[in-house]
């Protein structure tokens, strides 16, 4: 009995590690090549955000901005974010804007 329990414990703890190690899915913004070229060196991998860089873009204020404000943000730039009018279409931003909303 204690080495069935010896064995269950292992492999728990390996499979939360495992677990903590994995990045969070957040849909199809990881997915967007657009995304990966011109978002993730900032933005992170995941969308996570990056400490010095970008703010998360999966985390619930994030999908609570309106569309239009995050259009205006990816468009126009805000503080430290370039614009990207005129480097993406319009499709792509509205893509942008459609899939951080539904990364929460």
């Amino acid at each position: 009995m204690k080495t069935f329990f010896a064995a269950f414990v292992l492999l728990w703890v390996a499979a939360t590690a495992e677990a903590a190690q994995t990045p969070p899915s957040n849909g199809h913004l990881v997915e967007n090549p657009g995304y990966q070229k011109d978002c993730a060196k900032c933005h992170g991998k995941t969308g996570e955000g990056r400490h010095f860089g970008g703010p998360s873009l999966v985390s619930e204020k994030a999908a609570g901005a309106s569309s239009d404000e995050l259009r205006s943000i990816i468009a126009n730039g805000k503080h430290r974010m370039p614009k990207f009018e005129g480097k993406l279409t319009a499709e792509e931003i509205d893509t942008l804007v459609r899939e951080i909303k539904q990364s929460k």
